[in-house]
């Protein structure tokens, strides 16, 4: 009988059901957005002002940014934690990676709502 000794943190599926969801939802925005922006017969500031002025469109942007920042920690995370191999530079590096992403994520808000 072989013994197995498992070891890691074992994200796998879900880590894969994450990536697999933020995508899709990432896909589902891009689509309206194109056919608003290939409808509209000028692009410029007072276009962008405009479709972004409402609500919901403020809403979903900033889903899909966080749909975006969630996707690229998981991505970025798996790739560091199988080419660097020095604890405390993979430390590091996930340190640093997730303070740019929350940083993205607070930049977001504050162009969306202005604050």
């Amino acid at each position: 009988m072989v013994n197995r000794v498992v070891v890691g943190a074992h994200y796998g599926l879900r880590d894969w059901l994450v990536q697999r969801v933020t995508a899709a939802v990432m896909a589902v925005y891009c689509v309206p957005l194109a056919v608003c922006l290939l409808l509209q017969p000028r692009q410029g500031y007072d276009a962008w002002t405009g479709l972004f002025s409402g609500q919901l469109m403020r809403t979903f942007t900033l889903l899909f940014l966080l749909c975006l920042f969630y996707h690229a920690w998981i991505g970025i995370r798996d790739i560091v934690m199988d080419y660097v191999k020095p604890a405390g530079v993979r430390l590091v590096v996930h340190v640093l990676v997730i303070l740019v992403l929350l940083l993205y994520a607070i930049w977001s808000v504050q162009i969306l709502w202005g604050f």
